[in-house]
């Protein structure tokens, strides 16, 4: 009897630790909103994605060059051999005298030195276009600036797959190493179950054969806690590749549901309006649409103002020097130039085209995602009530058998079996507090709201527009800021 009440404390015990995995831990713990903001900030594929905006915005000022004048400063030295032969005509020479020829010769070294300053007057308002595509990913303010906002949007989107990620991987390892606590108490329990089993057939209650049953399960826990050390493993190097480094003791964590709305049409409205991917579609939208000006302003007129001047020394055997300076309107109508220019504009509007269906499908893609995190939500906080009573059924139904297989009317399968269900119930019960947590996590990002600044990290936030502002100007230079 004692022996029993030492197997069920030591159950009890254990199972209660390995649910403290999820619900409390020691306050020198790691926490999911540090590993979150870990993430945010060493996550390389989050880094990348920064830098591939950082390039993007190079885009305004490459545009911007089509405002700006251009200059060439020229120079050139070189040798020279010259070698002249001149026909003597003179008021002394007779009529029939023979001709008479004299030569020049000599080597000079030319040299020149000059500049040319081009002002691009109108391009068909080509360089304004292309500024709009450009800009379109910065400015919110201007709905044609999108190309910036577009990749903008693109890194908020991935910004909030990240921290997603981070928080499953993060919860994924809570439910890892809740599971192995509950198997390595089983193996606890299971051997103390063979160890009594034993005793019992020496007192000839039971027969070999509960012993070989009571084998049998010890072994299939074996089995099922060396599965529960490799997924633990696997989770692990799950959360060192997502988050950056090695955990550490975890500590709990909490839903976010308080960011999310509280219905499912508001969180539908929220998805659509702020959803990260369609928000860049949209912005894609306005990219094509100044696409197709920048193709049309192809048969718009040009006009530029060049001024030039240049400097020639020793330009002939007198050592000749000469200086010219000039300043020329230069107007050009394109009349055709074999059809190119029509087809690109033609092609732009099909992309056009192309990037109106791609908002559509943006945008029920968005709702989807609302609705199926929203139910999966919803399953999960149910789930959690539901494995909860299992678990309250199957001590009390262990409880039972134990003390009915004490007085011959259970077997010791039965207890086994009892056994089973209640560390079953309690996995399930582990499994379904990380499902809460993370599809609360989940919601969030579907409704476009998975950010440091929604959540409250204590982490310095990555701002595009800090670099946006440091070379949109800039007129020369090649240092790379890093946006901070």
């Amino acid at each position: 009897m004692k022996s029993e009440r030492v197997g069920k404390w030591t159950d009890r015990r254990t199972a209660v630790a390995a649910l403290c995995c999820l619900l409390s831990g020691p306050a020198a713990a790691d926490t999911l909103e540090s590993a979150l903001g870990y993430a945010y900030v060493n996550n390389p594929q989050l880094n990348a994605q920064r830098a591939f905006v950082r390039a993007t915005d190079e885009g305004v000022p490459t545009a911007l060059a089509g405002y700006r004048p251009r200059a060439v400063a020229t120079a050139n030295i070189g040798m020279q051999s010259l070698s002249t032969t001149i026909r003597e005509v003179g008021s002394t020479t007779p009529l029939n005298a023979p001709p008479v020829f004299f030569t020049q010769s000599g080597v000079n070294n030319p040299r020149g030195v000059g500049a040319t300053v081009t002002q691009t007057l109108l391009n068909g308002f080509q360089t304004a276009n292309r500024t709009r595509v450009a800009e379109s990913q910065v400015n919110r303010t201007r709905v044609a600036e999108s190309q910036v906002l577009a990749a903008r949007e693109t890194l908020r989107g991935l910004e909030a797959t990240v921290l997603l990620n981070a928080a499953t991987a993060y919860m994924n390892l809570l439910r890892e190493g809740g599971i192995l606590e509950l198997q390595r108490s089983n193996i606890d329990v299971l051997t103390e179950q063979l160890r009594q089993t034993r005793a019992r057939l020496e007192s000839g209650n039971v027969t070999a054969t509960d012993v070989s049953q009571s084998e049998a399960r010890l072994n299939v826990g074996r089995t099922q806690l060396s599965t529960a050390v490799a997924n633990y493993a696997s989770a692990r190097a799950a959360y060192r590749q997502v988050i950056g480094l090695d955990p550490g003791k975890l500590s709990p964590a909490a839903p976010v549901d308080r960011f999310t709305p509280n219905t499912l049409a508001a969180a539908m409205a929220a998805g659509i309006a702020q959803n990260a991917a369609v928000s860049a579609a949209q912005h894609n939208v306005d990219i094509a649409l100044h696409q197709v000006k920048v193709a049309e302003g192809a048969l718009q007129p040009t006009l530029s103002l060049q001024g030039s001047v240049q400097k020639n020394y020793e330009t002939a055997l007198n050592q000749q020097q000469s200086f010219t300076a000039a300043g020329t309107v230069q107007y050009s109508a394109p009349l055709y130039q074999g059809g190119a220019e029509y087809a690109a504009i033609r092609q732009a509007k099909e992309i056009q085209g192309q990037k109106q269906l791609e908002l559509s499908v943006a945008r029920d893609q968005a709702r989807l995602g609302v609705q199926q995190s929203w139910a999966q939500l919803e399953a999960a906080k149910r789930s959690i009530e539901s494995t909860r009573n299992q678990v309250k059924a199957a001590e009390a139904a262990l409880n039972g058998v134990r003390e009915e297989a004490r007085l011959g009317q259970r077997t010791t399968l039965d207890v086994l079996n009892a056994q089973q269900e209640l560390v079953n119930a309690r996995i399930a019960l582990v499994v379904a507090q990380r499902d809460r947590l993370v599809n609360s996590y989940g919601l969030l990002a579907a409704t476009g709201r998975l950010s440091p600044q929604v959540l409250g990290l204590s982490v310095p936030t990555y701002d595009p527009q800090v670099h946006y502002h440091q070379i949109r100007d800039a007129w020369v230079g090649v240092r790379t800021p890093d946006g901070r």
